[in-house]
């Protein structure tokens, strides 16, 4: 199974995630987290970390990144892991190929014209918030 990831950073309010806007496709132009492929000799979590480090220069030393869930495509053969994290500290994104923002977490995430994913952002966002929550 082909394994790739998607990386949740959170600002230290819970309020805003961090999302990168497609530069190619699939969801060319969207909305969607930072993540990419697991390759191999590589553990899921070093390719988590390497992934988010890439995309945006934010660091172990940044954040602390837990895996949270995977949703599994059996047809498509792929594992999508799914980790989340709250930055520690604010810290200065460096641009790889997708431009970055923070937007608020609201009901825009169920927006399916404009963020990736076919409705899982808003479902992952609701399920990582549920957790904290419970904490």
């Amino acid at each position: 199974m082909k394994k790739l990831n998607l990386v949740v950073v959170l600002d230290d309010t819970l309020e805003k995630s961090l999302f990168c806007v497609r530069a190619k496709d699939p969801y060319k132009g969207m909305y969607n987290f930072v993540g990419g492929k697991v390759e191999e000799g590589e553990s899921d979590e070093e390719a988590a970390y390497r992934e988010l480090f890439e995309e945006t220069g934010i660091s172990r030393d940044d954040i602390e990144l837990d895996h949270f869930m995977d949703l599994n495509y059996f047809i498509y053969d792929t594992n999508l892991q799914v980790y989340y994290g709250i930055l520690k500290h604010e810290v200065e994104l460096v641009e790889e190929k997708n431009k970055l923002e923070w937007l608020p977490i609201d009901n825009r995430l169920l927006n399916a014209e404009k963020f990736a994913g076919n409705y899982n952002i808003p479902h992952i966002v609701k399920q990582i918030k549920v957790y904290l929550e419970s904490e």
